[in-house]
């Protein structure tokens, strides 16, 4: 299965804020129940980072006067994974795997973000996937309908 497949769900779970945004609109937004990552923005619309409540939480630890005001993109991660409609929901497990990655952006071909994909969407359907294929084996084993 690809990752167009789940992009619906995913689409639902996209937040994004701009680049120059103040830290606390990202706070607020990662306030919202199920959201776990917010996607940061260029003026042309482009993911050029993220930010996840660890990174919003380290920084409001060394919050001094008006530092929580600064724009997101002075905390946000630039070094974004990211995985694309076309991939493999299997590739994309093992780099989150790999990664240790809770969340991956989904990203077009112009770098705009079109959702967020959770690690536990991606095992459902990779499990489901594999249930199925066992059904069909054991069927096939077990000659049913085929007489």
């Amino acid at each position: 299965m690809f990752v167009h497949n789940v992009l619906a769900a995913a689409r639902e779970r996209l937040v994004m804020v701009g680049i120059n945004a103040p830290v606390t609109e990202a706070a607020r937004a990662l306030g919202i129940p199920h959201t776990h990552l917010v996607a940061v923005c260029n003026h042309a619309g482009e993911l050029v980072g993220i930010l996840s409540k660890t990174d919003i939480v380290k920084h409001i630890s060394h919050c001094l006067g008006h530092a929580c005001t600064v724009a997101v993109s002075t905390i946000m991660t630039q070094d974004v994974v990211c995985c694309h409609p076309q991939d493999l929901l299997l590739d994309v497990w093992l780099i989150m795997k790999a990664r240790m990655l809770l969340c991956i952006p989904v990203v077009g071909p112009d770098s705009n973000p079109l959702g967020i994909l959770y690690a536990r969407d991606v095992l459902q359907i990779l499990l489901t996937e594999v249930e199925d294929e066992e059904a069909l084996l054991r069927d096939y084993i077990m000659s049913v309908g085929y007489h």
